[in-house]
């Protein structure tokens, strides 16, 4: 008890350390014009923002516009959203109020008031997923499958159950009871377990025991019944037969629940000698991470509830429904068996195959092809394999390369590029690999992976302590037939992993334009030495250059108002909170600069107010695809907005990317590059079908579409098609399967 006592204060310290670390943003006097408003009158909160995303989730989960088993897919991602929302908000809030900190949101709130909110705005939305999966389960029974309970099944199929139990789950399932002998069992992160009440026979009822049965993972959560389209959950067979588990005893009731534990780091990592062995620390002090909900399922005997609440402390905010008597995630088990047995014109979207772009179609070495220009690259669209992928396997091959320098954040199992990295290492390259140890809940595959490059011989670098490095940039260098030196890039949005890359829309570009590739040099320098350079010219650097950068492209787009030129502000990233920058969009705003925000996430800035940012709008696309590419572009004055500045990166315009973290946005400066990226924000722009138009007060409406309109990532696929001069049907049956497809 007195170690507990001794880690809680310790871990107090650390965090109070941080609150009094952490840079005061202090706001310019020419920055932004003083307003008589409230924070929470300027900004818009942070964690409801989230939550305001996981409804737009929902939403498409409840469109009848998408096909069945996408709509299923997207429920389940709804609630693996709410996982990771609690593990790390919910968590990080707890924690606060646990060591007696009450730090502001930049909407002026407490941790407790936040948490107030949150848990009102939970509930409708747990609400919404119930009558959803219902909703889904009656468009399932249109295509013959019907997912079904325990008391909907005949007594011959109760009968078929039942040997299926006995010979396939029975043997798996491990009881733990508590008694004076056995104390309350370990209850796993995001574990799914069953309460059981037992009472001895011929003993008193309220003499009861308490048996946790956890429900194991690696079977099929779905059981079909033979020679029938009807599946059933494993929990609901677990419930009816349990009794198995306990002879001479009987059970009295049972209950569902899962637990959530907390994920919000306190590692101090700048008191880290060695960084790998802190971050293995944190893995398997993470598995007694403190529990931050629990959710309770059907319960047929109260008393285990009250049990469960006493024996884990739990308070009232922390217990909370489960929608259904199973994990919502299991759904993309029952997607991926249903997708073999069901026809995919109605009930999935239509195969997508990622197209080679135009400019890499021919075989000539990629570097050739670089060699006479830039390639702007939109994923997955056009092949992440075949452009980003191939530049990494090609140079490992390649006699006249030298070195590869590469940064991989999540990179993925059995990824290609270790086994490139390895290869051109055992060709005698000179190989150096940053790996992010601190990429969460990816730790223990990037510390594997990192032993796995050290065992072949490549430079493993394990980050900047203190800093996550988050920066997607690769650097070749190559020597020409003159025996000069040439070096060769790619700074991408995404991570270096091919999986992902099929569903996440990312940008990126291949270059060997020496101004970027001299900077990137200097950027490896700083991550892998001791480089301190701060005067970079072309690349924006976090934390070194990119929020002062940034501040500064935004000030010069209303000195090129207030003098009479075109100004405009485009940007398309992931979320939006870092204060500063929303203050400085707000000046632009009041300048008359335009400034059009596409974030797919939470977003703090509140557009469209009358005293302060009137000319600022904010949109959401959502679709089969995850919006993930992050564009910038600012007019600077141009007529011809082609001529504007365009610049692609890893970073959003938040105050972790611009301030704590290693994040590297790079410049655009080939032409036809710069009209494939404002094709992009244009076609984005105008969406009317997959887009929501965001209000001043943090809500959302979807935009009203027109017969005949075609959402932003269908038409992104049919401007991809058109360079292979092939419709979207003899693409397909020219490619067999979809990347997607083939995963599954």
């Amino acid at each position: 008890m007195k170690k507990a006592v001794s880690q809680s204060k310790s871990k107090a310290k650390v965090i109070q350390k941080k609150a009094k670390s952490k840079p005061v943003r202090k706001k310019k006097k020419d920055t932004f014009k003083e307003h008589p408003l409230s924070s929470s009158e300027m900004f818009n909160n942070r964690e409801i923002g989230w939550l305001n995303f996981n409804l737009r989730v929902l939403a498409e989960a409840k469109d009848p516009q998408n096909p069945v088993l996408e709509r299923l897919k997207f429920l389940a991602i709804s609630s693996s959203n709410l996982d990771e929302f609690f593990m790390k908000r919910v968590g990080g809030l707890k924690r606060q109020i646990a060591y007696g900190l009450s730090p502001k949101s930049s909407d002026g709130q407490t941790p407790k008031k936040q948490l107030a909110m949150i848990a009102k705005a939970l509930e409708p939305m747990l609400k919404s997923q119930q009558e959803i999966y219902h909703k889904l389960r009656l468009e399932l029974h249109k295509e013959n499958v019907h997912v079904e309970t325990f008391d909907q099944l005949n007594e011959s199929e109760r009968v078929h159950l039942k040997k299926y139990f006995l010979n396939h789950i029975y043997p798996i399932l491990t009881p733990l009871s508590v008694d004076p002998g056995h104390p309350f069992p370990f209850i796993s992160n995001l574990s799914t377990s069953l309460g059981i009440s037992l009472v001895q026979e011929g003993k008193d009822a309220d003499e009861k025991i308490f048996a946790r049965l956890k429900i194991p993972k690696l079977i099929d959560q779905w059981v079909q019944i033979r020679g029938t389209q009807k599946y059933i959950h494993l929990i609901d067979i677990v419930k009816q037969y349990v009794n198995e588990l306990f002879p001479e005893m009987k059970v009295m009731g049972t209950v569902v629940f899962k637990v959530t534990r907390n994920a919000d780091s306190d590692r101090e990592d700048e008191d880290a000698e060695d960084l790998l062995a802190t971050i293995e620390e944190e893995l398997r002090q993470r598995r007694f991470a403190e529990i931050v909900r629990i959710e309770f399922g059907s319960c047929t005997d109260e008393w285990l509830k009250t049990f469960l609440i006493k024996e884990l402390d739990f308070k009232n905010e922390d217990i909370h429904p489960l929608p259904v008597d199973f994990d919502f995630n299991d759904l993309q088990m029952l997607v991926q068996t249903l997708s073999e047995e069901l026809p995919q014109e109605t009930t999935r979207y239509s195969s997508w195959s990622p197209i080679m772009p135009a400019n890499l179609q021919d075989q000539n070495s990629i570097f050739s092809v670089i060699d006479k220009q830039d390639i702007l690259l939109h994923h997955p669209f056009e092949s992440f394999s075949a452009s980003v992928e191939r530049f990494v396997s090609e140079a490992s091959e390649d006699p006249m390369v030298l070195a590869i320098k590469m940064t991989l954040y999540r990179t993925g199992d059995n990824s290609p590029f270790i086994k490139s990295l390895i290869r051109a290492a055992e060709n005698g390259k000179q190989v150096v690999c940053l790996i992010e140890l601190k990429a969460r809940f990816d730790e223990e595959r990037n510390i594997y992976w990192a032993q796995e490059l050290e065992n072949a011989g490549v430079h493993v670098v394990y980050g900047l302590v203190g800093l996550k490095t988050h920066a997607k940039t690769t650097l070749i260098v190559r020597k020409t037939f003159d025996d000069e030196l040439k070096t060769y890039a790619h700074v991408g949005t995404g991570n270096y992993n091919v999986v992902t890359s099929r569903f996440y829309t990312d940008v990126g570009l291949l270059t060997c334009h020496p101004e970027i590739t001299q900077e990137l040099m200097a950027f490896f320098n700083y991550l892998t030495g001791k480089s301190l350079k701060k005067d970079y010219q072309h690349l924006l650097i976090a934390p070194i250059n990119m929020f002062q950068k940034f501040k500064d492209l935004i000030r010069r787009e209303v000195n090129h108002v207030e003098s009479g030129r075109p100004g405009l502000i485009m940007a398309k990233f992931n979320n939006m909170e870092e204060n500063d920058i929303t203050s400085a969009l707000y000046a632009a705003s009041e300048a008359h600069v335009q400034i059009q925000l596409i974030v797919r996430g939470f977003c703090c800035v509140k557009p469209e107010e009358r005293l302060f940012s009137k000319n600022i709008k904010v949109q959401s696309t959502l679709g089969r695809f995850l919006e993930h590419s992050r564009i910038f572009y600012f007019r600077n004055g141009s007529e011809d907005p082609i001529d504007g500045d365009f610049y692609i990166g890893s970073a959003d315009w938040m105050y972790r990317n611009l301030h704590a973290r290693v994040e590297a946005i790079c410049p655009v400066y080939d032409r036809q590059a710069k009209e494939k990226l404002w094709d992009i924000l244009q076609t984005y722009w105008n969406d009317k079908v997959q887009t929501w138009s965001m209000h001043s007060d943090g809500s959302y409406l979807k935009k009203r579409k027109q017969p005949g309109d075609v959402g932003v990532q269908k038409l992104m696929m049919e401007k991809a098609l058109v360079k292979t001069n092939l419709t979207e049907d003899d693409y397909i049956s020219s490619h067999g399967e979809s990347d997607e497809d083939q995963d599954r």
